[in-house]
């Protein structure tokens, strides 16, 4: 695989709070439960695994939040990508709504340990806007903020002005607003729950990569690149968009798409009053869509696709540059001072996928963009259902591992629609 975009050149790098010390697995031993990965899910689960009194212990191949939990664009969206209407369709009345609950309280989940651990981390708990860009999308908001008001969630549509007024820009034809939502620094966050799983009990360990995983009876043997190596009852791997090929076919099964972000130098006050002046995050109704908030430090973050490969140059955030003045004319001439990107774990059906291919052995893959507040949540269900021995703790049933067809086609054909889009839209 090509050698990963570094996290050094991401805001958050520059901005986080400093990491809890850790050092590489030095010698070999036993743990009750071994997580691969140390991005949200796996801190989540080494945490709240140690919280129920078990011994569990995180390899992690470089640092904590290496992957798309140091990377992600902060912002904390409640629910999942299918609106809950759409979940009772697929799993009928009481799974559909059991999932429904499950993506409802993935922003609580996130607040809840951030006051809990009392962790370092700046964070803003004002909503999410989805703007609408046609009339299409401000239908799609009509529903969704519809259902999740039924639901009891502080959910209401917005028209084209109270839009205007909230965003900062008169980009869209209106949208919803579900005061749920927020904002972490998700670097800050990724550590912060690293100590709070060291000082439950958790051991880990960073790099330390993981090279093989083999089974013999109810042992598992897991490997490490150095040479130590771990015995465990029970696996948990979740490295999403960062998977290799630790486990066959596994890293097949989704999208690894690179959402590109850019972010500008600190707004003067006067600036910061007109854009998002009340705290909100956006992301928007695109096919390929744009998001954007305000950090801690008075910067103006904005997401969205580039090319597929990693970045060769400055170049390949040119566009995301063009749109900062498009959505919000007040900025033009503003300066940028961060240019990063990471991969986002996409699946098919755009649900998160569980997947135990051996006894022992839990997967858990595709968080669709919105890792921080499911892959917090899905870190506690997993933790509850090792702990409990009980399946049904799990949000969704583990399925088998299947490949996309084609997988190699499916990356050229994700590539060749960034760029009509970009094409077709002149970069908004």
């Amino acid at each position: 695989m090509t050698e990963p975009f570094p996290l050094g050149p991401a805001l958050w790098a520059t901005t986080a709070a400093p990491p809890p010390a850790t050092q590489p697995l030095a010698e070999s031993g036993r743990a009750d439960v071994v997580v691969i990965g140390g991005g949200f899910c796996g801190l989540s689960t080494a945490l709240h695994l140690a919280e129920g009194g078990l011994k569990p212990v995180l390899l992690e191949a470089r640092e904590i939040g290496f992957g798309g939990s140091g990377r992600n664009g902060g912002q904390v969206i409640p629910g999942l990508k299918h609106d809950p209407d759409e979940l009772v369709q697929m799993f009928g009345a009481e799974r559909g709504e059991r999932l429904a609950a499950f993506g409802a309280g993935t922003a609580d989940a996130v607040f809840d340990l951030i006051a809990k651990h009392r962790m370092d981390v700046p964070h803003t708990r004002t909503g999410w806007i989805q703007g609408a860009h046609t009339d299409e999308g401000l239908a799609q908001a009509e529903r969704r903020a519809e259902q999740w008001a039924r639901r009891g969630a502080p959910a209401r549509l917005l028209d084209k002005a109270e839009t205007d007024r909230l965003l900062g820009s008169e980009r869209y034809r209106g949208g919803w607003l579900d005061g749920r939502g927020g904002a972490v620094q998700p670097l800050s966050y990724a550590r912060g729950l690293a100590r709070a799983a060291l000082a439950a009990g958790a051991r880990i360990h960073t790099g330390t990569p993981v090279t093989g995983l083999s089974r013999q009876g109810d042992v598992w043997t897991v490997r490490t690149a150095s040479g130590p190596s771990l015995t465990t009852e029970r696996v948990v791997l979740c490295t999403n968009g960062y998977s290799g090929d630790l486990w066959p076919n596994l890293r097949q099964t989704i999208i690894a798409a690179n959402s590109f972000q850019v972010a500008t130098t600190p707004l003067s006050d006067n600036l910061r009053r007109t854009v998002l002046p009340e705290g909100q995050v956006s992301s928007d109704t695109r096919k390929l869509l744009l998001y954007f908030r305000l950090d801690h430090t008075g910067r103006l973050l904005l997401g969205g696709r580039g090319p597929f490969r990693e970045p060769r140059g400055q170049s390949d955030w040119a566009h995301l540059e063009r749109i900062v003045p498009k959505l919000f004319p007040q900025l033009a001439g503003i300066g940028f001072d961060h240019r990063w990107c990471g991969r986002v774990a996409v699946t098919r059906d755009y649900l998160p996928h569980l997947h135990a291919p051996e006894p022992g052995l839990l997967i858990d893959i595709g968080c669709q963009g919105r890792g921080v507040g499911l892959q917090t949540r899905m870190g506690q269900a997993i933790a509850a259902s090792i702990a409990r021995g009980d399946a049904d703790a799990l949000p969704l049933a583990p399925t088998p591992i299947t490949p996309l067809p084609l997988h190699g086609l499916h990356r050229l054909y994700a590539s060749a629609v960034v760029a009509w889009y970009r094409l077709r839209d002149g970069g908004l």
